[in-house]
């Protein structure tokens, strides 16, 4: 199934992340869970670690700093309902308000 796809991901975010942070799987991550959220009419999706690990072809450490770091920019959330239960994410769009009023 054909997903609109945001020029915005290469034009900005991927020499964002890739090259100022150096965090290339931080780019993956993001785009990982833009794709699966893009499958599902809901607003958040659950996903384990290991999962996002296994379906990227990264290491669960990789995701799981990729993620810290995602968070810490402001590009995803994530909401847990215990310290140990799998989060569920949700990818934020910052530059869509910002450049509808430009």
């Amino acid at each position: 199934m054909p997903v609109p796809f945001d020029p915005h991901f290469i034009d900005i975010l991927m020499p964002d992340l890739v090259g100022h942070d150096r965090s290339p799987s931080a780019f993956v991550v993001y785009l990982y869970l833009w794709r699966r959220l893009s499958l599902t009419s809901r607003s958040a999706v659950q996903l384990s670690y290991a999962t996002i690990a296994l379906e990227t072809g990264l290491s669960k450490p990789s995701v799981q700093r990729a993620v810290t770091h995602l968070k810490r920019r402001g590009l995803l959330t994530a909401k847990a309902k215990t310290p140990t239960s799998v989060p569920e994410y949700t990818i934020q769009r910052p530059w869509v308000g910002r450049l509808k009023g430009a």
